[in-house]
């Protein structure tokens, strides 16, 4: 299929912001943001219901095809749907996060996702953050960004995020989750994360979420994207 758009990859460890950067991204200029991050999430949920355990790659396996999943805007608000339901508002948990990341490494979890993810990229301006985006779900992208930021300052963000909500939780046990989770994702044999030769590195540690948004930006205009 004929590429006729732009895309933007935006790539990099848990917690380092991806999602909210890429959709504020989005906002600006007017793509589609492509929740990947939340497709793994809501097959990970089917997967949980079924009592799946993750380490069963076979019943991942022969379950993953029989997860029917949609995303879609109301109101300009992005919806996650799972064989007709809206999961929206119960993919962003602890356990599902983890079942998520222990599962995207099988080839037929990701199998069952890329064609749908390709073929909206091939037609339609998007953006889509993730693991392995720029390294193999897009890796034609136009502008392809590495954004990254200290474990600590992550575990910090998510901490502030899980109390905000009434949450109990521990800084240090979320801290070492990060760690963990880096290291799972970074050593796994499918599409371990990594950054792709030529995105750019975005440190975000030290920088607001506007700075961040308007950095890449202007990487995505000195790569050929026009302005409105």
């Amino acid at each position: 299929m004929e590429k006729t758009s732009y895309n933007i990859a935006i790539d990099g460890p848990a917690g380092a912001g991806k999602s909210t950067i890429a959709k504020l991204v989005a906002r600006k200029l007017g793509f589609v943001y492509v929740d990947t991050g939340a497709m793994y999430r809501a097959m990970a949920l089917y997967f949980i219901r079924r009592g799946i355990r993750p380490e069963d790659e076979a019943a991942v396996s022969q379950a993953a095809p029989g997860a029917g999943i949609l995303i879609r805007y109301e109101d300009g608000v992005q919806q996650v749907i799972l064989n007709g339901e809206n999961v929206s508002g119960l993919i962003r948990t602890e356990q599902v996060g983890n079942m998520a990341s222990a599962t995207s490494i099988y080839p037929a979890v990701r199998a069952h996702l890329l064609d749908l993810q390709r073929g909206l990229a091939a037609s339609t301006d998007v953006i889509m953050d993730g693991r392995d985006i720029g390294t193999c779900i897009l890796p034609d992208a136009d502008t392809k960004i590495f954004l990254t930021a200290d474990p600590h300052v992550r575990a910090m963000r998510r901490y502030k995020e899980l109390t905000e909500k009434g949450e109990t939780c521990n800084l240090q046990e979320i801290e070492q989750d990060i760690i963990e989770r880096d290291q799972r994702d970074m050593t796994r044999e499918t599409a371990p994360l990594r950054q792709a030769e030529d995105a750019v590195l975005v440190d975000g540690s030290q920088l607001t979420i506007d700075q961040v948004v308007e950095r890449i930006i202007r990487e995505a205009r000195a790569r050929g994207l026009k302005a409105e």
